[in-house]
């Protein structure tokens, strides 16, 4: 078999080669230009298209790159918007909640001036029925707060129910609204007596039922309704709500009226406690 030669070219000589070939069309350019103006022109018109189409296709691949960085410089701004969104609109939950409780402090501040001489805590509801209202509903204060049963909680602006049970660190209330609940009140106009009944079916209209009152008494639509002094349970004089509608019952002997409480009991966050209890009535 026979062995190929293997040849060796230095590179330096491949250089130098070139040099000299580069030179050489140089001078050969300088010296017959105008007899290589043919040559030039045909290969110039060989070129030209070629060079044209290279232009083309190459600012095409510009401009789509041009275009593609775009696109990403947008995607990256997108994520930074969105990420700046989320900021902002987790910072206005923050406001909005901060607002609630500043106007439920407020609210609360404000019944308290209204009821300064019954000394008060506060609590917030920490649970309630599953139903639509609060009218059974529990409180984050108990015994070790100085709670006890049958202790007034007021809410809104005015009553909203007494604690029926009370733990250590809990306790649970009823409101006026529940169909358990009964509670003596008096019509401030005309101080006549009546009882305003719970009663949750008629809470789905924003009201409850205010009964016993006397035939012969005079009541009028937006008269208000607070505790009286026959309560056994309940401080005097605590709004309870406004008289919304009058009627006759059928024994002819008294008349039942509707009430819109001064609490709103699809919504409770904050209340206060009357942390004492009504001394029992002496017979």
């Amino acid at each position: 078999m026979k062995r190929r030669t293997k040849i060796n070219i230095n590179p330096k000589h491949v250089l130098m080669f070139c040099v000299f070939i580069s030179a050489l069309l140089i001078i050969i350019s300088l010296r017959f230009g105008e007899k290589l103006k043919p040559v030039k022109e045909a290969v110039g018109s060989a070129i030209t298209p070629m060079q044209r189409g290279i232009n083309v296709v190459g600012m095409f691949i510009s401009d789509k790159l041009d275009n593609f960085k775009k696109i990403n410089e947008l995607l990256e701004e997108n994520e930074r918007l969105k990420e700046q969104v989320n900021v902002l609109s987790y910072e206005n939950k923050l406001l909005l909640q901060d607002k609630r409780e500043l106007d439920e402090l407020r609210r609360l501040f404000k019944l308290d001036q209204k009821y300064l001489d019954y000394p008060k805590v506060a609590a917030h509801v920490i649970s309630k029925d599953s139903d639509n209202w609060y009218n059974v509903f529990t409180i984050d204060k108990g015994t070790r707060d100085g709670l006890a049963k049958n202790m007034n909680v007021l809410a809104g602006n005015g009553l909203a129910g007494i604690i029926i049970e009370a733990h250590y660190n809990y306790s649970i209330v009823r409101s006026i609204i529940d169909d358990n609940s009964s509670v003596s009140g008096m019509i401030l106009d005309s101080s006549d007596l009546c009882i305003v009944k719970g009663d949750l079916q008629l809470m789905d209209e924003g009201k409850i039922r205010v009964e016993h009152i006397d035939i012969a008494t005079d009541v009028k639509e937006g008269a208000e309704v607070v505790t009286s002094h026959i309560s056994d349970y309940f401080f005097e004089g605590i709004s309870i709500g406004y008289i919304t509608e009058v009627k006759v019952d059928a024994s002819k002997m008294t008349k039942t009226a509707y009430l819109k409480p001064v609490v709103d009991f699809e919504r409770l966050e904050e209340v206060l406690i009357i942390t004492e209890l009504k001394e029992p009535l002496i017979d």
